[in-house]
């Protein structure tokens, strides 16, 4: 084969030269640079949860609460929260909230789902029985409430009419919560009387106690 021209030969040392050149070189890594962190967005976008990027409200305490404290509008906040992170049954609205007894102690700005709320939902987490119902019992003895708390196990008694040995109303009550002494307000003239406590119930049972927390005495037994 003969030999190239003399004018593709210094062409092509052109060329050389060039590529040979820093500025060239800069160029080339940055460009494939930019294709790499493309790849490497494209690849995060396409393993992002699909609801990742959005944003719900989430009504979480505005404060410390302590168990049994009963809602008002000053406990709740809301809250923006990413979709991926918001728990089931998180509470969307205060309103939802305001007047509800909480079953368990919440930190601020920790989210109040209807698990957390005294009620039907709370009464069948804690037994076991999603059927239970939440009573309302005023105990006799209000320290008797001081060794209380939620998940305790009691026996619901009241005392018989000839004095003799307690009548068992209920027997293995579970505790939902013991309501906050400053929200068991007393009105003029009714005198000390003992704390109001949530105890969990199969209905039929629950009736029962209901019913005879209205007239009786009512006391319990730790187990």
């Amino acid at each position: 084969m003969g030999r190239e021209p003399p004018h593709r030969m210094r062409r092509s040392a052109r060329l050389l030269a060039t590529l040979r050149t820093s500025g060239w070189r800069r160029t080339l890594l940055m460009r494939r640079t930019a294709a790499l962190l493309l790849a490497a967005l494209a690849l995060a976008l396409a393993l992002r949860p699909a609801d990742a990027g959005s944003r719900g409200p989430v009504v979480v305490a505005a404060r410390d609460l302590p168990s049994g404290t009963a809602l008002t509008p000053a406990d709740l906040t809301l809250a923006t929260w990413p979709g991926d992170l918001v728990p089931a049954g998180v509470l969307t609205a205060p309103a939802d909230g305001t007047g509800r007894v909480l079953a368990g102690a919440a930190r601020a700005g920790e989210p109040i789902t209807d698990v957390r709320l005294a009620g039907p939902d709370a009464a069948g987490r804690v037994t076991g029985r999603p059927g239970d119902a939440a009573v309302p019992i005023r105990l006799a003895d209000p320290d008797v409430a001081r060794l209380l708390e939620p998940g305790s196990r009691v026996d619901v008694v009241t005392p018989a009419p000839d004095g003799d040995r307690p009548v068992v109303l209920a027997a293995d009550a579970a505790v939902l919560t013991v309501v906050a002494a400053e929200a068991d307000t007393i009105s003029p003239g009714q005198g000390s009387r003992g704390r109001l406590v949530l105890v969990a119930l199969p209905r039929a049972d629950a009736a029962r106690v209901a019913a005879a927390a209205l007239s009786e005495q009512v006391a319990v037994t730790l187990r």
